[in-house]
């Protein structure tokens, strides 16, 4: 009995072992690539993606990871971070054109790509649309990344997180829909009101137990004292509405998002902002442990051989999704501003367009195809090879077209403001200091003392014209910083009363007193 347990936890063993080694890895290569200037503006989720492929090519294979695995085990989390944290005050006047626009791309990348595929090449049409339907869905967290990292407008960012949030939740319910159809597909036997009931039966069943989950928990999280007892809440949201819905049925990627919007506007939002950011703070790092182990294994599961040997319908898929994509996002737009729907200009809806990179979630589904159908392998080669050149071309050009389109100009304005307010504060309390009765008694005597508080006043005098200069060249870069300003100041104290907190000399934050100061003076 004793040989049998050893003989069973051997295998068990092995993949723990694997486990841990890509998670060493991974996070190494995240953490390092952060540490060299030359490699910051690169988003890390593409280094990892490259030292996989190198890995590939050395034909050292870390893990095999069953795509179901990949979409429950790697998925609910980002999809909750993202409905978390989407801001809607930034989205709401645009919702409806967002999701259009989501819903019109998944549509025109299947047509699309189903056709071209039919039509230029020998692949069958049941392939042809599971291609589309892996390939519609978008995973834009690299280049919001290198958003974060390069300080680009929270506008910006809103809008990406929510095209791609409608955008998954589409496709991932186009994609269950179509692997159910017969392998002898023929295209013009399609029942289109069939695939529309299970499409109603699928978002319902999602919408109703998302929306009563996350009410549920916007109640719990708010009251829940312990300190991990939230953190414990939010993985239970993400998991447990995934897997509950899909065994009732329904969409599970549907009901995290209801369930991370309600949380998010209802829940998380209205706590105590100390609970709110270590809350954040723990989604922000289940979030990387995440992105870091699935895009080391992307580019560690690229077969190169199968890549070389469908370089021609890889094109055609490439040309095809830009192609598509730039006619839902452009289209739908354009109609959605002339009819005062939207407001989003001509800059934002390229950068929209550019970060529809195809990521994990393509992989996975293209992975869950069975290996019986006839081509399978086509398929897989196909959207690893549109997957591949997306994260490398479209990922490591973002930076370049962000600073074109001015994204970054305007950030650089904004430091540069801040960097006046916080000079002016310094050698405000500086001449404070220096005025102060004790300090002119003891430095009366003293002519060079007088002479270097002139000198701050001067100085001082000097960066308050510069800033008014500033403020009237720039007067969107005032109100920007402004908000900027408050935030970091709201966060030094949220995070000298957690010190307080784990020093053990307070059992509970006090309530802020910022935020209440700071709007009276507003």
């Amino acid at each position: 009995m004793a040989l049998e347990n050893v003989v069973g936890e051997a295998p068990l063993q092995e993949h723990l072992k694997q486990f841990l080694l890509v998670l060493s890895v991974s996070l190494g290569v995240a953490t390092l690539s952060r540490s060299f200037p030359r490699f910051r503006d690169i988003p890390y989720t593409l280094l990892l993606v490259i030292v996989g492929s190198i890995l590939a090519l050395l034909d050292v294979r870390l893990i095999n990871v069953p795509p179901e695995v990949t979409l429950f085990v790697f998925l609910p989390p980002l999809l909750l971070k993202t409905a978390i944290d989407l801001n809607w005050s930034l989205v709401k006047h645009d919702i409806s054109v967002v999701f259009l626009s989501a819903a019109s791309g998944v549509v025109l990348t299947i047509i699309g790509v189903t056709i071209t595929l039919t039509t230029f090449t020998e692949i069958s049409p049941l392939i042809a649309l599971l291609a589309g339907a892996s390939l519609s869905a978008t995973a834009p967290a690299p280049i919001t990344a290198l958003f974060g990292r390069l300080g680009v407008n929270q506008r910006l960012v809103a809008l990406t997180d929510g095209e791609n949030m409608f955008n998954v939740a589409i496709a991932i319910g186009a994609f269950v829909l179509l692997i159910d159809l017969p392998t002898d597909l023929n295209l013009a036997d399609v029942n289109i009101i069939a695939l529309l009931k299970n499409v109603i039966k699928l978002a319902g069943i999602g919408l109703m137990m998302g929306g009563m989950i996350g009410v549920a928990f916007s109640y719990l999280i708010n009251r829940s004292d312990l300190r991990f007892l939230g953190r414990s809440l939010l993985l239970v949201a993400s998991y447990g509405t995934y897997l509950f819905t899909e065994e009732l049925g329904g969409s599970g990627v549907v009901a995290v998002i209801v369930t991370g919007l309600i949380m998010g506007t209802f829940g998380v939002s209205e706590m105590n902002p100390h609970k709110k950011q270590v809350l954040s703070e723990f989604l922000a790092f289940v979030a990387f442990l995440v992105n870091s182990i699935v895009f080391l294994l992307i580019g560690d599961k690229i077969n190169f051989q199968s890549l070389g040997d469908n370089v021609y319908p890889i094109a055609i898929a490439i040309i095809t999704v830009l192609a598509t994509r730039a006619i839902a996002i452009y289209g739908t737009t354009y109609f959605g501003n002339q009819f005062g729907y939207s407001n989003i200009t001509l800059p934002e809806l390229t950068v929209l367009w550019w970060s529809g990179l195809r990521g994990s979630v393509s992989i996975a589904l293209a992975l869950s195809v069975p290996i019986v159908l006839v081509q399978s392998q086509t398929l897989k080669a196909v959207v690893f090879g549109v997957v591949l050149f997306n994260l490398l071309v479209q990922g490591l050009s973002s930076k370049w077209l962000l600073k074109q389109l001015g994204f970054l100009y305007e950030e650089h304005l904004q430091e540069h403001y801040l960097q006046l307010i916080a000079r002016i504060v310094a050698l405000k309390q500086i001449l404070t200091h220096l005025n102060h009765e004790e300090i002119n008694q003891g430095w009366e005597l003293d002519s060079q003392f007088y002479q270097y508080r002139d000198c701050v006043k001067q100085e001082l005098q000097r960066l308050e014209k510069e800033i008014e200069t500033y403020s009237n060249k720039n007067p969107a870069i005032e109100e920007l910083a402004n908000e900027q300003l408050k935030r970091e100041l709201i966060a030094m104290e949220t995070g000298i009363y957690s010190a307080f907190v784990q020093s053990g000399f307070l059992s509970d934050p006090p309530p802020l007193l910022l935020p209440e100061v700071l709007q009276d003076q507003n």
